[in-house]
């Protein structure tokens, strides 16, 4: 990754060199390199557990970016880069590293809902555009709600509460619940929580573990032990990957049925193999939507980057299509930030996943499909819920 980025950049430190040296032939001061462009500040997870999910949502972001000859509102694009490490404690300044010494026009990140709360912050405080490109921390959109901030993604209620839905109308009485004891995996557990027992269901318990600890036997032990009719569990990454495996050699898997959110697995099906197979989840994306843009998408993305692409890809692309809405409607002038703002808020994105528009709260209302693990796809069998939209509460936009 990082040499890719040398080769790209290294024309421009060239250029940069020349155009300097023609400056002082001249005594005329040298145009800055970075004139005119609009400044994208990439803070993702580019180590650590999450790292996959941050390249991916890169490559979808560029990929859209490249389909437009590489400008957004008639301005070239120029990228900056910092490594969040999925660790909130460096969150306001990392993100401070692309605000003030970067000095981008907006901030795409990130993965991890306790880095976001940082990032949310720095933006608040510094009225810069910020695009969530996946977290869900559901105060993003709703408490801690401005102006300047927009999700592409989902919030952790979403996922959750659609698969609470599917689960009760399935007749399942009994459920327990495991994640990760974050915000990312607690809020959605509270989405399902919701749904399933306004029809009737009831949680027996609610077990966690801390992040990002993946040694789940005492909790999959207790589970057997408590013989609930489901199981509704929040990971992502290596540790979806980890708990999917420890889960089938258990021998829970033709046992207990197991739903997730569709994180469990998305982007880890190659990693997860046999123990995947059958596996229910619900989400915004899924394989074989047959849509034309999705089709596209996809030849697209296995072109360019020799992968399928995943959900994350499709919100990094997304992030991308709503950076453009704002950036089209002041024709690149991005210091108009009240008109860039209002112009992403009345956006209509033809995505990937299907059209969505977006709430009063910034965040997508969108389908959310059922999908059935079958070889190495998410399939799509039907839509948990149509037009969902996330609650916002405590929003005052």
């Amino acid at each position: 990754m990082h040499r890719f980025i040398s080769r790209r950049l290294a024309p421009a430190c060239v250029a940069v060199a020349a155009l300097t040296l023609a400056g002082a032939a001249t005594g005329q001061p040298a145009p800055s390199a970075a004139a005119g462009k609009i400044k994208v500040g990439f803070m993702l997870p580019y180590t650590g557990t999450y790292a996959a999910l941050g390249t991916a949502i890169e490559n979808g972001f560029r990929m859209y970016v490249q389909e437009q000859g590489g400008r957004l509102g008639g301005r070239e694009v120029e990228y900056f880069k910092v490594d969040d490490e999925s660790d909130p404690a460096k969150a306001p300044e990392n993100a401070n590293k692309l605000v003030k010494r970067d000095q981008v026009d907006v901030v795409v990140g990130t993965v991890h809902s306790g880095v976001q709360m940082g990032i949310v912050k720095v933006a608040k405080e510094s009225n810069t555009l910020l695009i969530i490109p996946n977290a869900g921390a559901d105060e993003a959109t709703g408490p801690l709600c401005g102006p300047n901030i927009f999700r592409s993604s989902f919030s952790n209620w979403q996922p959750g509460y659609a698969m609470g839905q599917v689960v009760a109308e399935r007749g399942m009485k009994r459920v327990v619940t495991l994640t990760w004891k974050y915000a990312a995996g607690e809020q959605s557990v509270r989405g399902f929580k919701e749904a399933f027992e306004a029809k009737g269901g009831k949680i027996v318990k609610e077990l966690s573990l801390p992040f990002p600890n993946v040694e789940f036997q005492a909790q999959i032990t207790e589970i057997a032990s408590l013989k609930p009719d489901a199981v509704f569990v929040f990971f992502a990454g290596g540790g979806a990957v980890k708990f999917v495996k420890d889960w089938a050699a258990a021998g829970l898997k033709d046992k207990i049925p197991l739903y997730a959110s569709g994180f469990l697995t998305d982007g880890t099906l190659e990693a997860q193999g046999a123990a995947a197979q059958g596996l229910e989840t619900t989400l915004h994306y899924a394989d074989g939507l047959q849509n034309p843009r999705d089709k596209q998408f996809r030849l697209n993305y296995a072109k360019a980057y020799k992968l399928q692409p995943d959900v994350y890809a499709v919100q990094g692309y997304d992030a991308a299509q709503m950076l453009a809405a704002g950036a089209s409607a002041v024709k690149g002038d991005m210091s108009r930030k009240a008109d860039v703002y209002k112009a992403i808020a009345a956006a209509r994105i033809d995505s990937p996943r299907g059209t969505f528009t977006l709430s009063r709260a910034h965040n997508p209302v969108q389908d959310f499909y059922l999908r059935k693990v079958e070889g190495r796809e998410n399939k799509v069998s039907g839509i948990a819920v149509k037009a969902l939209a996330d609650p916002a509460r405590g929003c005052r936009l």
